[in-house]
């Protein structure tokens, strides 16, 4: 039983999704997060000022069961599955997180200077947020997908659109990690 309560190995957690994967092929679905969000935005009412919108949300329904499935999933993992030791990190990126002001590094999965609510109520925090928030909502639309979409579902379909996507959020994520983030912090 113990089992459950800690990170699963790979070789576990990869067939799983496969599995999810090929299910979800075969009865003719497509996963992703952002198709998730448009589905709640249909069924908010967008439809009635974006003709994007206006499609029948009742046909992904099960995206909003996912979604709530991956919001739940989150909070019990997060109060119940988080290993409470400290995280094995490398002494060079200790280096290099306390040298942009990060202090307690590796104590915690979610860095405070980032991530509490204390830092997110402040101007640098609600603009970080809010400009984050615009680039991820935009990104995802202008890709066609989502991060999970691309890389899990699209890279397994063989996609060529998902491989140039996958390969642009890589380096995005460099980008972010080497330039914003030290200009940032």
């Amino acid at each position: 039983m113990e089992f459950l309560f800690q990170p699963w190995p790979w070789y576990i957690t990869g067939p799983l999704i496969a599995l999810i994967l090929f299910l979800l092929y075969y009865l003719g679905k497509s996963f992703g997060v952002s198709s998730n969000l448009e589905t709640l935005c249909a069924l908010g009412g967008a439809g009635n000022f974006l003709e994007y919108f206006k499609f029948d949300w009742k046909k992904n329904s099960w995206n909003l069961v996912f979604l709530v499935g991956a919001v739940l999933g989150g909070f019990i993992s997060y109060q119940w599955l988080t290993p409470n030791e400290a995280i094995a990190l490398s002494a060079a990126t200790i280096q290099d997180l306390s040298t942009l002001g990060f202090e307690n590094i590796g104590t915690s999965f979610l860095p405070d200077e980032i991530f509490s609510i204390d830092s997110l109520l402040t101007v640098k925090g609600f603009f970080i947020l809010l400009i984050a928030g615009f680039l991820v909502g935009f990104g995802a639309r202008y890709a066609g997908g989502c991060t999970s979409g691309h890389a899990i579902v699209g890279l397994s379909n063989l996609e060529f659109p998902s491989l140039i996507s996958v390969i642009g959020f890589f380096i995005g994520g460099v980008f972010m990690t080497w330039i914003i983030l030290p200009i940032l912090f």
